[in-house]
């Protein structure tokens, strides 16, 4: 499996056009490969807003396929405190991550 898209460490609204530019040219080489999901890394994020976690809500209304597979704490308190924390599944989380 190739590596997780590392989402950066201010996934906000400053960030969110260079982000989702990114994060779309990596959707599209990874659909390339022959993957079941995406795994997506939110390890560094320090800073997280509506904007930020807009753009994973859009990947998912891609019908694309993608889990989380590390998070700060910063990020998965962002994710449960605006209603996605359903994003926050410990089944695909690596070791040490999802607070």
């Amino acid at each position: 499996m190739s590596e997780p898209f590392e989402l950066p460490t201010e996934l906000n609204i400053y960030s969110a056009l260079e982000t989702r530019d990114a994060l779309l040219a990596w959707v599209a080489e990874q659909n390339g490969k022959s993957h079941d999901y995406l795994e997506i890394s939110a390890k560094n994020v320090g800073e997280v807003d509506g904007s930020g976690l807009q753009l994973l809500a859009a990947l998912a209304n891609m019908e694309q396929t993608w889990h989380l597979v590390q998070t700060s704490e910063a990020f998965t308190e962002a994710c449960k405190t605006l209603g996605f924390g359903h994003w926050i599944d410990k089944r695909y989380l690596k070791d040490g991550a999802g607070a």
